[in-house]
């Protein structure tokens, strides 16, 4: 993840919160990627990946995706590009490059690729609509975008249980700590479209709230990092957060997590 250049009232992601050096944070990432990562196969599948592709993998995070792309895959080349690639260093080599990088400078040009796939990134950063129109200009022609961000399902609406009472203080928790927003999330497909991409389509992924699943273990330890600023913002308790946790813990929440849209288009 990358903050935008210039902005001082607050850090970005891995900067005031989810700190890649803080211990565990790789699990959690891993957590995230065990709810998703079938998905964002799938669909890269079916978009025709595979053997003689060249992939570019902004905030690759723990590699799931980079290292399926290069070890099963068997595509040509993956560059996993991130902040931080201290969970990529390991898995380098063969098709698997990493590069260090700060996605919105000015000077990032990583050169051309057949696809170009960021997942939970554009929806930390401030100007969304100026980094998906340059990561357009890294695809080859043919080339597929692939963009993949959270969708809120549930905190907007009633009934306040504690459950969507703490989900909607980690959305204005990340908000207002990291610059975190999802609230333009649906709006991907009319995005990509006025972007110049043909063959536009999204599709939402919604894992089921069951006890011990990878996905709550992923929001327990996500509310639990971002603990103090969810309770600063005022829409949960403390006697509230614990509610929902135990909840998520025991699969009673009776509720939907946050999906995850996934939204592809091809530059001709």
């Amino acid at each position: 993840m990358s903050v935008e250049p210039g902005r001082t009232d607050r850090g970005g992601y891995g900067e005031t919160l989810f700190e890649p050096w803080q211990p565990g944070e790789g699990e959690r990432i891993d957590l995230g990627s065990l709810a998703y990562d079938d998905t964002t196969r799938r669909r890269l599948l079916a978009l025709g990946v595979g053997p003689g592709s060249r992939c570019l993998d902004i905030g690759a995070g723990t590699g799931t995706i980079a290292r399926w792309l290069a070890e099963e895959v068997g595509v040509d080349e993956v560059l996993a590009v991130d902040r931080d690639v201290r969970f990529l260093e390991p898995h380098a080599g063969g098709a698997l490059r990493t590069l260090t990088a700060d996605i919105t400078a000015p000077d990032f040009d990583p050169g051309r690729f057949d696809l170009v796939h960021a997942r939970f990134v554009l929806m930390h950063i401030p100007e969304h609509r100026r980094l998906a129109a340059r990561l357009c200009e890294f695809l080859l022609p043919g080339g597929r975008l692939v963009l993949g961000d959270a969708v809120d399902l549930t905190s907007a609406s009633p009934p306040d249980t504690p459950y969507r009472l703490a989900m909607r203080a980690m959305w204005r928790a990340l908000r207002e700590t990291i610059g975190t927003d999802v609230s333009w999330t649906p709006q991907y497909p009319r995005l990509l479209e006025g972007l110049g991409l043909t063959g536009v389509g999204a599709e939402i992924t919604v894992p089921p709230l069951t006890a011990g699943s990878p996905i709550a273990a992923f929001w327990l330890d996500t509310w639990r990092r971002s603990r103090s600023a969810m309770l600063a913002t005022g829409p949960v308790t403390p006697d509230g957060l614990a509610a929902a946790e135990r909840a998520l813990a025991e699969g009673t929440a009776a509720d939907l997590s946050p999906g995850l849209i996934t939204t592809w288009g091809r530059r001709g």
